[in-house]
């Protein structure tokens, strides 16, 4: 929402935007772009008269501004719906979908296409280093866009990706998710298979090679042409991003490796991220050695294993991983990366499908490579984190964000690297963590 909101401003037309508990990099990001931040959702800011209400699905019925808006006869309409309808009727447009790893593969392909002139407009839910913003109407005749599979507002219950209507689509992987929404991966998979069915003949679908989920969704029918990547050198993947090198990113096609370049990331997740990227670019007319170049020059996403600073040799970094699956490859990434020192995890398990206790029979294995490991107990969790942990012998679990950074810096040595991990802004524990971390290494 607040890349729409960017969006339209650069359109020329005035926004404000109401929310709860605005927290970078998005706060900034509006801040600098002169859009003002409604705290809370009273029916009051509705004397504002604006000319249509952009509804994003935090928005339900019974909420009284929602109420008003109904009573009033006002205009509305969805996110999805306002960015169909302004910005991607004229474009070339490529999507990127999947459980993880969307940011940061709509932040690549978005930066490869710059640096190959193309000037893509973009929406990305998140911010990437090389960009001022997370989204812009851009100067050529692509939009990249993260679309994700939530549904879409309180008055259209499809997955957001069902309205965007793309040339050429990215599905990441698939993995259950966003347990308040849907019941099981089956009721996921039916709407990527909708997405599917919308494809056209002649766009491309860019899929891994070795994600049974996908393929079952492909297995019902698929009338667009295929490519498949993977991290595996021993896949049959079309393409093959390998990291098996710190700071080194080989592609692979076939048994040739068509070219290598140092880069700023690190694991086989973000390998994948970079050659579905490359294949999308590709088929937009980059060359193979123009897309290398770019992701090595690449910067990185906020809040994506962004290192924040050092302090007396341990580095602080801040990931957005709040599913398993995520945890783990961010975890094994940075082990794989770090001869020695320590590895200090402080998980927030907030997403609604954590907070359901859907994965929580997963979340001590995903977590085992660490050397120690803090888990705060949010307010209202409905299921036992210290029975959900037993079987790791050094986590500590509280509900005192303050005592979780004392303790987690009162243990760090030069040499380990502190991660913390959240979808969310984690009660400001970042700030803490360097004020804890500036008090103890000077």
């Amino acid at each position: 929402m607040a890349g729409i909101a960017a969006i339209a401003r650069a359109a020329g037309h005035r926004v404000t935007g109401a929310d709860l508990g605005v927290y970078p990099p998005m706060s900034e990001q509006l801040a600098d772009l002169g859009i003002d931040i409604i705290d809370g959702y009273q029916p009051d800011q509705l004397e504002l008269q604006p000319d249509v209400i952009i509804i994003g699905n935090v928005m339900s019925r019974g909420m009284p501004i929602i109420e008003a808006i109904l009573n009033r006869r006002m205009a509305y309409m969805s996110g999805p719906q306002w960015l169909v309808s302004e910005v991607l009727a004229d474009q070339q447009v490529v999507a990127v979908a999947g459980t993880h790893g969307k940011t940061t593969t709509t932040s690549l392909l978005a930066f490869i296409l710059e640096q190959a002139g193309l000037k893509p407009g973009f929406l990305i839910g998140g911010r990437a280093v090389d960009f001022d913003v997370s989204a812009r109407l851009g100067a050529g005749s692509i939009f990249v866009l993260e679309a994700d599979e939530y549904d879409t507002a309180f008055f259209d219950k499809r997955a957001k990706f069902l309205h965007y209507h793309p040339d050429i689509q990215i599905i990441s992987n698939l993995e259950f998710d966003h347990a308040d929404i849907y019941a099981d991966l089956e009721a996921i998979q039916w709407q990527f298979h909708q997405l599917l069915r919308m494809l056209p003949g002649n766009g491309r679908l860019i899929i891994p090679a070795d994600d049974d989920n996908v393929r079952a969704v492909v297995e019902r029918g698929c009338w667009t042409p295929i490519e498949t990547f993977s991290s595996d050198p021993d896949s049959l993947a079309d393409w093959k991003g390998l990291a098996d090198h710190p700071g080194q990113f080989s592609l692979m096609s076939d048994v040739h490796v068509r070219g290598t370049t140092a880069w700023n990331m690190i694991g086989a997740h973000n390998a994948e991220n970079a050659v579905a990227a490359l294949i999308a670019a590709q088929a937009l007319g980059v060359s193979v050695d123009q897309a290398i170049t770019a992701i090595g020059r690449f910067g990185g996403v906020r809040r994506r294993l962004e290192l924040r600073g050092t302090w007396g040799g341990v580095s602080f970094y801040d990931e957005f991983a709040h599913h398993p699956t995520a945890i783990k490859r961010t975890i094994d990434a940075l082990r794989r990366d770090m001869p020695d020192g320590r590895l200090l995890v402080i998980l927030e398990p907030r997403s609604n499908t954590m907070k359901l206790g859907v994965h929580a029979n997963q979340l001590a294995a995903a977590l085992d490579a660490a050397d120690e490991v803090w888990v705060y107990r949010p307010a209202g969790l409905g299921w036992d984190l210290g029975k959900a942990l037993r079987t790791l012998n050094r986590v500590q679990i509280s509900d005192d964000i303050g005592s979780i950074a004392a303790g987690a810096v009162a243990q760090a040595m030069p040499g380990d690297k502190l991660v913390v991990m959240s979808n969310g802004g984690f009660g400001g524990i970042h700030s803490l963590l360097e004020a804890e971390l500036g008090a103890r290494f000077p």
